[in-house]
């Protein structure tokens, strides 16, 4: 009897990254293509896994959001109103459910990204993990004892409220609902709006780094006291410039003053899957279901 293969989908706002992978993480197929409308997308998925077989035990998807999460409700696994056009609405899992008749496990990337980096990657070993991605846009998931953290919906880390650099008191923030939330304040858009450039291409001594680890250390602090996590692994463009982790435990250390458990600044880490941490985010909400 061959192996189980299951089907992955790690859905972004400009692509998504598909893969077919059997339960022992081998990655046996891998495909990127563009987010357009939710018809030539997920379509154009469809009709991908069905060139690599038809034999899969399940799918698993990690996708941006909000999404609908509530296996009760009647819109389970669409995407809650977004500002991304034509997508508000749209069943993510339905096409794949109708085609290939499987079960579908579906969470936020960065819920599948927590899940995956606590089992297999920087977090594995730990009773604990808090996983923070900082790029387009900021979001996070937390894993404890390999259950992710959910309430009404999921979390939504991006969107807490903020203190002020006092270098940065006349940015507005780039969050259409809040303005200077984190997210309006340290995503890769944010620092654009500001220095024209990304993180990465401004000069070692621009102060726009030093303001950016500022506010993640801060972020991290407050998590730190909330969840207590055993780890923090800081994903996404933004946090891989280089230096910016160091500036980001330095700040995060100075902002909780020694008070909570664990160290902070010891307990900060890069992602430990690299650019496998989205596909098997996908593959460990795909096993959830065995």
């Amino acid at each position: 009897m061959s192996a189980a293969r299951y089907g992955l989908i790690e859905a972004g706002g400009t692509k998504f990254v598909l893969g077919v992978a059997d339960a022992e993480r081998t990655i046996l197929a891998r495909e990127r293509i563009p987010t357009t409308t939710p018809e030539e997308t997920l379509g154009a998925a469809v009709e991908w896994f069905a060139a690599q077989g038809a034999d899969y035990a399940a799918f698993g998807i990690a996708s941006f959001g909000p999404l609908d999460l509530d296996p009760a409700s009647p819109s389970y696994g669409c995407v809650r109103p977004t500002p991304k056009p034509h997508w508000s609405g749209a069943s993510l899992i339905a096409p794949f459910k109708e085609r290939f008749g499987v079960p579908v496990a579906i969470d936020t990337d960065v819920n599948g990204a927590a899940l995956s980096e606590a089992l297999w990657g920087a977090g594995e070993g730990h009773s604990s993990v808090l996983y923070l991605t900082i790029g387009t846009g900021i979001g996070g998931g937390f894993c404890s004892d390999g259950h992710l953290l959910r309430g009404l919906s999921h979390p939504e880390m991006g969107h807490i409220r903020m203190p002020r650099h006092p270098e940065d008191l006349d940015f507005a923030g780039t969050c259409p609902f809040h303005g200077d939330c984190l997210e309006g304040l340290a995503c890769g858009p944010a620092v654009i709006a500001r220095w024209g450039k990304s993180l990465s291409e401004l000069p070692e001594d621009h102060p726009g780094k030093r303001i950016i680890a500022w506010y993640i250390g801060r972020a991290l602090a407050t998590f730190q006291t909330v969840m207590e996590p055993a780890r923090i692994v800081l994903g996404g463009g933004v946090t891989a410039t280089d230096g910016l982790l160091d500036l980001i435990r330095a700040e995060a250390l100075a902002a909780n003053g020694g008070y909570t458990v664990g160290k902070i600044d010891e307990l900060i880490v890069a992602p430990g899957l690299g650019d496998n941490a989205g596909l098997l985010g996908a593959l460990a909400l795909a096993l959830a279901l065995r």
